[in-house]
């Protein structure tokens, strides 16, 4: 058999969709999705202690880095606030 056949027959037998399959039982369905999830946590690579250092500090520093960021709007956002409607807030009466 040439390429051309076997490419030809793939092409002609493919519908972009995967064959459906013969109706399975519920419990099948539960059986295989076990199955499956299995079979993805065994692709799990757990990181090194080194890695998982360096990915603990880049999380916090950008904890930080956000904080700091969300604490500037407040301030500038409140001091804006107070200065187009006046006054100190609740406690000026």
């Amino acid at each position: 058999m040439s390429e051309d056949q076997v490419t030809e027959t793939a092409a002609s037998s493919s519908k972009g969709r995967p064959a459906k399959k013969a109706d399975r039982g519920f419990f099948a369905r539960i059986a295989l999705f076990v199955r499956q999830i299995i079979g993805e946590l065994k692709k799990v690579v757990a990181p090194t202690r080194k890695e998982l250092i360096n990915y603990t500090l880049v999380v916090l520093v950008f904890v930080v880095i956000m904080m700091v960021i969300v604490t500037l709007l407040d301030l500038a956002f409140g001091t804006g606030v107070s200065w187009v409607f006046g006054g100190s807030g609740a406690t000026d009466r």
